[in-house]
């Protein structure tokens, strides 16, 4: 019974062979079997997943305000995608070749493209934006102007405080950290296989070119990400909601809140469609060759029937095997001095980028009064090229001058010594608190935090929120909490001041306010700090290639894949997740005066910007530090090395010399 499946699996092929001009064009015209088309699949696909992960920094800020969320909360969402990427990736580093991999990174695709839209979908799921108004509206006949006639009243903020608020918040949060937990788990095959893919098919003259293409991309992605968050925070967050007419803020304001959830639906839907081609790549494919003109597309036909399992020594160990075996190599990279020293200082440095990249959108626009789209323009044009430009030059110098493993290190050394140089003077660029009455201002009649007798009368709402610059230059919360009781309307019907102000007092016209925060009056400041902050990322920068090179040196051959699935590992254990949870922290110990919803504590309002930025910033010199003396630490290491072994050749040269003396010294005797 076994020989006619046997005949009938010898003589199957038979109609195929009598069109062989046709499998050839098929072949031929076939861009799936084409690693240039997968490189450029592959390109698309991690730009787009950059764009997902990278987008919700550059509009963290906006969250906050929109839902009222803690810098530290905001932190641990941010760093929340390393969960799910922490606990798969020793799995991706057993599976290898075990699986068919373009269908695996296009399923993870799928589920980065899933955790987007659900990214977005808080925005549908919860009411239009409310926020504190002066003027009466289609949304609320309350005002926030000093109505003596008026009781207690409530605001919007407390009009909104119905039972179901608090639990449409923590719904809200809830969905986030779902959606970053699957941004996390979708990632992890798409790097590391699209890699190996074309490193296995790839020619080895092209390879390198391939590779460079897409971490360049991981480099641009972020920067695309920035500058994708600067366009949309252009836009009301309700602009599917409510008619521009409506809306009464500007971009300035600093009630305002862009369209965050645009972007993500942006990004999510490139990645669906940058998915799709990857169900079409096979499993294996011909490997590239590089002859020239001769592009035959017989000889792709003839490799394909010379394909054979790949990495069988890595098929032969179980998963048992496998697991049990990680802990044994961990434990040996972890006693090599340099191996560890090298990726305590990336750990450093990470936790410094993870930081600066969540929160400096924050910083810059509270210390230099910038609106968000602008501070996500400066990092995405600015700041994220000057890494780039660093990473380059640090890969130049490497190959330019051929280093040593003692070079390399002295090459990390210099870098985040001059990264030291150029930062610490970022520590004093920065601008004072603007006076906010009630906050951080109180004038010789003693106004403070309760209402006094310029305002008694007004009955203010507590928690209400429109700030207001007074022309003595002092900045109120509200246009009640100055007492103004009159606003003037320009045309298009949007404020031109408020008047008839009993706190406000002073010098120019007695009792105006224009509406709008006063801001930091410091923008001279502006130019000096991005321009260090960006030569400092230069500088730092120029120690990646150099760490990298390293660890790939100083490692056992046979562990360098095991050793470097460890180093990310560490990295995100020990930098990406806990890095903005400790800056977050950090910015909201800062905090001068809490916005209150539902009677819980909700995003801050009102930095002390001096704190700010000591802390912000010193925690990124703090991590400089360490990334410096772990790199000294190494050089010392490495050049203890080198005398040693000069001294053991050394001493093994001796005897030879001396056996030269000693039939030097032996035959003038012998010619006597």
């Amino acid at each position: 019974m076994l020989s006619v499946p046997k005949a009938d699996r010898m003589t199957s092929p038979a109609p195929r062979s009598s069109h062989p001009d046709v499998a050839r064009k098929t072949l031929c015209r076939s861009p799936f079997l084409s690693i240039k088309f997968f490189v450029f699949c592959h390109g698309l696909l991690q730009l787009s997943q950059l764009l997902v992960s990278g987008y919700l920094k550059s509009s963290i800020s906006t969250i906050e305000r929109r839902y009222g969320l803690s810098s530290q909360t905001s932190g641990l969402l941010a760093s929340f995608n390393e969960v799910g990427n922490t606990l798969l990736i020793v799995f991706v580093s057993y599976l290898g070749s075990r699986v068919h991999r373009p269908r695996l990174i296009g399923c993870g695709a799928l589920l980065v493209s899933l955790a987007g839209f659900l990214m977005a979908l808080p925005h549908f799921v919860t009411g239009p934006y409310e926020f504190d108004r002066s003027v009466a509206s289609t949304f609320s006949n309350s005002t926030d102007l000093c109505q003596p006639q008026r009781g207690a009243g409530a605001n919007l903020s407390q009009a909104s405080c119905a039972p179901h608020a608090s639990r449409e918040n923590h719904e809200v949060l809830l969905l986030m950290f779902v959606a970053q937990a699957l941004l996390g788990i979708g990632g992890v095959p798409i790097q590391p296989f699209g890699i190996s893919y074309i490193d296995d098919f790839a020619s080895e003259r092209n390879s390198p070119l391939y590779l460079g293409i897409l971490f360049s991309l991981t480099v641009i992605g972020p920067g695309v990400a920035f500058m994708l968050g600067s366009a949309m925070l252009r836009f009301y967050v309700d602009i599917d909601k409510v008619s521009a007419a409506e809306v009464q803020l500007t971009n300035k304001d600093p009630r305002w809140v862009g369209a965050w959830w645009l972007g993500f639906l942006v990004a999510a839907s490139l990645v669906a469609l940058s998915a799709l081609p990857y169900f079409f790549f096979p499993r294996e494919m011909p490997k590239e060759v590089v002859r020239g003109k001769d592009r035959d597309c017989r000889k792709k036909q003839d490799m394909l029937s010379q394909l054979r399992p790949r990495s069988q020594h890595t098929e032969s160990l179980s998963l048992l095997e496998f697991i049990r075996r990680f802990p044994v190599v961990l434990l040996r990279n972890l006693r090599h001095p340099v191996y560890l020293l090298v990726v305590l200082a990336q750990v450093n440095i990470s936790a410094m980028v993870a930081g600066l990249a969540t929160f400096m959108g924050k910083f810059l626009e509270r210390q230099f009064s910038l609106t968000a789209s602008l501070a996500n323009m400066i990092i995405g044009a600015v700041n994220i090229p000057g890494a780039m430009v660093g990473i380059v030059v640090g890969g130049a110098i490497l190959k330019r001058f051929q280093m040593s493993l003692r070079q390399c290190s002295a090459l990390c050394v210099l870098g985040m010594l001059l990264c030291l140089l150029t930062a610490f003077p970022l520590l004093f660029l920065g601008c004072p608190t603007q006076k906010v009455a009630g906050v951080t201002y109180w004038d010789s009649s003693g106004f403070g935090h309760h209402m006094l007798e310029c305002n008694a009368q007004c009955r203010c709402p507590e928690t209400g929120f429109n700030p207001i610059c007074g022309s003595n230059g002092v900045e109120y919360t509200s246009p009640c909490s100055a007492g103004c009781s009159s606003v003037h309307m320009h045309s298009d019907g949007s404020i031109l001041n408020y008047t008839r102000c009993s706190c406000i007092v002073g010098p120019g016209p007695a009792g105006f306010a224009r509406p709008g925060t006063c801001g930091t009056g410091c923008s001279h400041l502006f130019v000096p700090f991005v321009v260090l902050s960006c030569l400092a990322g230069i500088l730092a920068s120029t120690s990646h290639t150099p760490s990298f090179m390293l660890i790939l040196r100083s490692i056992q051959p046979e562990d360098k894949s095991f050793a470097v699935g460890i180093q990310f590992m560490l990295l995100r254990v020990l930098a990406w997740m806990p890095g903005p949870v400790l800056y977050g922290s950090a910015i909201d110990t800062t905090c001068m005066l809490w916005e209150r919803r539902c009677e819980r504590r909700a995003a801050c309002r009102y930095y002390d910007n001096t704190l700010f930025r000591q802390r912000y910033l010193g925690l990124q010199f703090f991590f400089e530090v360490g990334a410096f003396l772990c790199f000294v630490a190494v050089y010392v290491i490495l050049r203890k090395q080198e005398r040693q072994a000069s001294q053991a050749e050394e001493t093994k040269a001796e005897p030879e010399k001396e056996k030269l003396a000693g039939k030097s010294m032996k035959s003038p005797e012998s010619k006597v």
